[in-house]
């Protein structure tokens, strides 16, 4: 009597290893860009709802907010977004206003993290 066992060989085991990892090199760069075009895109619409709340203190208070924890206080946010790069909400770099006549010290806002957007802009610059 002889007995006939199913198995995969060490070929067929082989070759389907070196088709996941065939699949898996094509699809890992895909994903990580992905990955970052997400957060490029949370970067700029967290930089506009920022910019939006202190145009909205300036026309309401007539000066600038003095720090992003008084748009917080005073509701125009309810909370200061981490910066998705830095993955912190204490990473924001602020702007004074352009000139010295103008009360408050934050005119506008940039993300603190280092290196470039997809397109070759600086995270700061965005």
């Amino acid at each position: 009597m002889s007995r006939t066992h199913a198995a995969f060989t060490l070929i067929e085991l082989i070759v389907v290893m070196a088709i996941v990892a065939m699949l898996v090199a094509l699809a890992a760069p895909r994903y990580f860009r992905s990955v970052e075009r997400s957060k490029e895109a949370v970067l700029r619409q967290d930089l506009n709802v920022m910019r939006d709340a202190i145009d909205k203190f300036y026309s309401d208070a007539g000066k600038y907010p003095d720090a992003l924890d008084e748009l917080v206080s005073k509701r125009y946010l309810r909370k200061i977004p981490p910066d998705p790069f830095t993955e912190r909400a204490d990473s924001w770099q602020t702007l004074p206003p352009p000139t010295e006549a103008v009360k408050g010290r934050v005119y506008n806002v940039r993300s603190g993290a280092e290196g470039a957007a997809l397109d070759g802009t600086p995270y700061g610059e965005l």
